[in-house]
């Protein structure tokens, strides 16, 4: 009887676990796409620009602009036309959340 018991208990935390997942991967998926130019952790280098650290509204703000066609890029306003405001929501609050980077690099105005 022991084994069955064993067995029921450890499906049953690994699928607390699977459940508890979910929750922080959405915004962690969509910050994937940003790391081809701007880092794996919004660190920036080069001539991209660091996002991490950088405050949540400002970022929102940024990213509704690109999507919305009111500031120009060569890129980006490709990427953001498929974010819903939710979605830039949670990408602005994953790079707040992030250290600055030591170089200091930021977005530009």
């Amino acid at each position: 009887m022991r084994f069955p018991t064993l067995c029921a208990a450890m499906l049953m935390l690994a699928a607390a676990r699977a459940d508890a997942a979910p929750a922080a991967a959405p915004s962690r998926m969509l910050a994937a796409s940003c790391s081809g130019c701007h880092g794996t952790h919004g660190q920036g280098g080069g001539a991209m620009p660091a996002l991490a650290g950088l405050p949540a509204d400002h970022l929102g703000a940024l990213l509704r602009a690109f999507r919305d066609g009111a500031r120009p890029s060569s890129v980006m306003h490709q990427l953001a036309r498929g974010y819903t405001d939710e979605e830039i929501a949670a990408l602005a609050a994953h790079f707040a959340g992030l250290p600055r980077p030591a170089h200091g690099a930021g977005v530009r105005p």
